[in-house]
């Protein structure tokens, strides 16, 4: 495959694709990934070319599937979980974190469970209840479990694939109202590691941390700030589980102060933990007290509400401002 520009719904169907082609062990599983490929056509098209024994549409029982992808991790596959939606996932939160998550230390290290699971997550979309989550935090808790977000077409493509490649279980959450913003995909590129963070935009006056849905919204508060005179630099954290906090705290000895973004609610969210080591890091760089810009900490609300949740420009600019004026 030669460079691209793709959506990022397409990388990842590119990704799937390449993981399939390069390891018959590799196998696609989900609610409607087949024939109909994906309620999002994520994975349209690939039950097609690689047949039912490998993409595999199941039932609509989350535990069952996550159960199944168990035991045939346990057999030497790599299984990719498709969880449809966010909200759907918690019928397999006990298999998740009591099973996949622990079994490689239980057994001494000596079972590995190279699973996939792949969430579709946050809002934006204007969709019903239970469509529109943001539950990273619930996994990113988990020791056993790795945690990462894509924000763009090249690192949906790649990341995916380091994930599928990782024997340890990897929940990989896509940011759904992204899967149609296009990007560059380069397949002969060579990708960065699974865990580090990336500076997407550099500057001096403060750093705006994301990842996932958010890393677009703060490259565009970048951009209006620019034109009141103040340079942000934005870090694309790329992975709540482990997290680079190497890359941020460089950024925040450069910068002085610290703002983090995050569709998720801002209590006890990843960006609480990030403010807190960073706290702790760089006590005597910091201008200004980290500050965090969220969701509430209320149920995902109505489609018609959603963007009075949502972290928006305004939101993160007012941060921004607090942040410059101490």
């Amino acid at each position: 495959m030669a460079v691209q520009k793709l959506p990022l719904a397409k990388a990842i169907n590119a990704s799937l694709r390449t993981a399939l082609e390069n390891d018959p062990k590799v196998l696609v599983m989900g609610e409607d990934v087949g024939k109909l490929g994906g309620v999002f056509r994520v994975t349209d098209g690939l039950q097609k070319d690689f047949g039912e024994d490998r993409v595999v549409d199941t039932p609509l029982a989350e535990s069952g599937i996550v159960g199944t992808a168990i035991g045939l991790a346990l057999r030497g596959y790599r299984p990719v979980v498709e969880i449809q939606f966010d909200g759907f996932v918690f019928p397999a939160y006990d298999q998740i974190v009591t099973q996949l998550a622990k079994m490689h230390a239980r057994a001494l290290g000596k079972i590995k469970l190279p699973v996939v699971i792949r969430i579709p997550y946050g809002g934006g979309i204007g969709a019903v209840e239970h469509h529109s989550e943001s539950p990273e935090t619930l996994f990113a808790h988990v020791a056993g479990l790795k945690c990462v977000s894509p924000s763009n077409s090249s690192d949906g493509y790649w990341m995916l694939q380091q994930a599928i490649e990782s024997d340890d279980p990897v929940i990989f959450f896509e940011p759904k109202r992204r899967y149609w913003d296009k990007g560059e995909v380069d397949p002969s590129a060579i990708p960065a590691p699974l865990h580090s963070a990336k500076i997407a935009r550099q500057g001096s006056a403060l750093t705006l941390a994301a990842y996932g849905p958010m890393v677009k919204v703060c490259m565009e508060a970048a951009a209006a700030a620019e034109e009141e005179g103040n340079s942000l630099e934005v870090v694309d954290l790329r992975s709540m589980s482990p997290i680079d906090f190497d890359t941020v705290q460089r950024s925040v000895e450069r910068t002085g102060r610290l703002v983090l973004v995050h569709e998720a609610p801002v209590f006890l969210g990843t960006g609480a933990e990030i403010a807190a080591r960073i706290t702790e890091r760089c006590f005597y760089h910091l201008e200004a007290p980290v500050l965090r810009v969220g969701g509430f900490h209320a149920p995902y609300p109505p489609a018609r509400l959603e963007d009075e949740y949502l972290p928006n420009l305004d939101r993160v600019l007012d941060a921004v401002d607090r942040a410059l004026a101490y």
